[in-house]
C-alpha cells in the first residue's frame, strides 16, 4: 500500500478541498502577537486563502510560550477583537474563535493547575513539545490534563522526529489526541517528517488535521497538500474530529 501511494503521488491532481473537515483548528492568524500574521492586513490575506480552500471556521491558536510569547487570554482575545472588526469592515463572513497553542514548558503545568489553559470545543487543549527532546514528565502532565477534565491534543506529532511509532502508540493509548499539519505531507518540513506523517495515517492515529498557518508560504503548501494521496486517505478513509469543533 505504501508503494502504491508513492507511485501515484507525483501525478495526482486535487479533486477536493477542505470543506469536509470544515474547521481549521490550529493557526497563527491573529495579528501581532506571535510569529504568525503581524497585522490585520496579513491576517486577512491568510484567512482568504483558507476560505478559498473550503475552510468554514477558523480557531486561531497563538503561541503561549514563557520565554518568547507571553500571551494570556486577555492579549489573545484583544487581538481576536481587532481581527473580527477588520473582517466586518471588509465584509468577510467566516466564523473565527481563539484558543492557544501552549508550549510544554514549566508554565504549562501551572496553567493547568490554575485552570487558565485556553480551550476549544468541548474542553480540548492544544499543546506542542520541544523539537529537540521529549519532556520526562509528559505522561504525568497528560494524566493531569485528563484528571482536570481536559482533552489534550498534541500539535504536529510528525515533527517530533526523536519519537518512534511505538512511543506515538503509547501516547495515543493514554488518551492523547494527535493533530497533523497537512503541509507535512508535501515534504515541507523534510522527508523524514513526511514519512512519520504517513505512518501515523496508516495506523489511524490522527484525530485532527490543520494548517498551522503562519504566512503565505504555508497557504501555498496547504493548497499543494490537496494533491497528496495521503491527505485524501486521512480525510476520507476514517472520520476526523475537526467537525466536532463547529
Amino acid at each position: 500500500m505504501f508503494s502504491f501511494f508513492k507511485k501515484k503521488e507525483a501525478k495526482k491532481e486535487a479533486t477536493f478541498d477542505y470543506s469536509s473537515i470544515m474547521v481549521d483548528m490550529h493557526s497563527h492568524v491573529l495579528p501581532g502577537i506571535d510569529d504568525g500574521a503581524q497585522n490585520p492586513e496579513e491576517s486577512i490575506v491568510l484567512i482568504k486563502r483558507m476560505m478559498d480552500l473550503g475552510i468554514k471556521k477558523i480557531i486561531a491558536t497563538p503561541h503561549i510560550m514563557l520565554d518568547y510569547y507571553r500571551n494570556t487570554a486577555e492579549t489573545i482575545n484583544a487581538s481576536l477583537a481587532v481581527l473580527k472588526a477588520e473582517l466586518v469592515n471588509q465584509n468577510i463572513d467566516i466564523q473565527i474563535e481563539a484558543a492557544a497553542e501552549h508550549y510544554f514548558d514549566e508554565a504549562f503545568e501551572s496553567l493547568i493547575d490554575n485552570r487558565k489553559v485556553m480551550t476549544m470545543g468541548n474542553n480540548y487543549v492544544l499543546f506542542e513539545l520541544s523539537f529537540i527532546s521529549k519532556p520526562p514528565n509528559l505522561l504525568p502532565v497528560i494524566q493531569k490534563l485528563r484528571d482536570a477534565g481536559y482533552r489534550a491534543i498534541l500539535a504536529h506529532p510528525e515533527r517530533y522526529t526523536y519519537m518512534d511509532i511505538e512511543q506515538f502508540k503509547t501516547l495515543h493509548n493514554w488518551g492523547l489526541y494527535f493533530q497533523l499539519n497537512t503541509i507535512s505531507l508535501t515534504g515541507y518540513y523534510g522527508s523524514h517528517t513526511k514519512k512519520i506523517a504517513e505512518s501515523l495515517i496508516d495506523l489511524q492515529l490522527i484525530d485532527f488535521i490543520s494548517s498551522d498557518m503562519h504566512h503565505p508560504r504555508h497557504a501555498d503548501a496547504l493548497a499543494e497538500a490537496l494533491k497528496m494521496p495521503y491527505l485524501e486517505k486521512v480525510m476520507f478513509d476514517y472520520p476526523l474530529k475537526n467537525v466536532l469543533l463547529m
